[in-house]
């Protein structure tokens, strides 16, 4: 399916040193097959994707390389550390996935999408730990793009740390509940690009259909990135590309400028020239 580039009327999203063409980052684990993985990468448009670096996640029960389904000169690895619980081990896995991808020759081995999870049963972020790992990482050379919740208070800390990207979570990882609070949104950009109009703001986690993308993109955050709204859709091909409209037709509207809400109606045809009257007011009629 062809779907119109947003280039034509945006420019790339720069993420430290990095250009990505498209706003949309996914992820690529949880998918049935390898081969269904593949597919819905091609069809999303992406070309930067999130990959669990652990020695153990990258081959498939039956043997096989995840990184011999993905294509190393047309996408951007952003290795993740998915399933820390601390600094400690969240700075570790970061060092052994810019060591695989040295050996790879792909670009993301200088960056890192930091995960740092409290617990196993919200996935939520660990704040202590979380800001304990970005700023080590930041010290040894790694470009951070730190997944967070959505305080804006933790967000700019988090940027004063030296975070290349600032990453709320609009609702917990997998649950496909959308942008549950907007305003905390809304207040994280206003923290983070406050006299930096540029620094990336991305919605990582919790989204679930299309239209979520596109009211994150319409919130003014810099893109989105999924990975289970994807891989557990029931087709996960259509959803690739649903995906893929839903980030561009959101950006658009962004930048096109939505017009304000208004309380009653606002004629979208000019009055001027019109034949007849309008309705006289009730009070008049009653008098008739």
């Amino acid at each position: 399916m062809s779907v119109a580039p947003t280039t034509e009327f945006d420019r790339p999203l720069k993420i430290g040193t990095h250009v990505l063409k498209s706003r949309l980052i996914v992820g690529t684990g949880k998918y049935e097959t390898f081969e269904v993985m593949q597919q819905a990468l091609d069809l999303s448009g992406s070309d930067c994707l999130t990959v669990a670096v652990r020695r153990e996640r990258l081959y498939d029960p039956h043997g096989r390389n995840i990184l011999d389904y993905i294509d190393l000169d047309r996408y951007t690895l952003l290795p993740n550390t998915a399933g820390c619980y601390n600094a400690r081990d969240a700075v570790r896995t970061a060092r052994l996935g810019r060591e695989i991808l040295e050996g790879l020759e792909n670009p993301g081995a200088d960056w890192v999408k930091l995960e740092c999870l409290a617990d196993t049963k919200t996935l939520l972020p660990h704040p202590v730990e979380t800001l304990a790992a970005c700023e080590e990482l930041v010290k040894d050379g790694f470009q951070v793009l730190c997944y967070t919740t959505d305080d804006p208070v933790i967000a700019r800390r988090l940027k004063d740390l030296g975070a290349a990207a600032v990453m709320p979570a609009g609702s917990p990882i997998g649950s496909g509940q959308g942008i549950l609070n907007p305003n905390n949104i809304r207040i994280c950009l206003e923290y983070l690009k406050d006299g930096d109009p540029d620094f990336p703001v991305i919605v990582d986690a919790g989204v679930g259909a299309a239209s979520d993308v596109a009211v994150a993109m319409e919130l003014g955050v810099d893109g989105v990135l999924l990975n289970t709204a994807i891989a557990h859709a029931e087709d996960p091909l259509r959803m690739a590309v649903a995906m893929k409209c839903g980030i561009e037709a959101g950006r658009l509207s962004y930048l096109a400028g939505r017009i304000p809400k208004r309380l009653y109606a606002s004629a979208s045809s000019p009055e001027e020239g019109v034949i007849g009257q309008k309705p006289a007011p009730r009070w008049e009629a009653s008098h008739d």
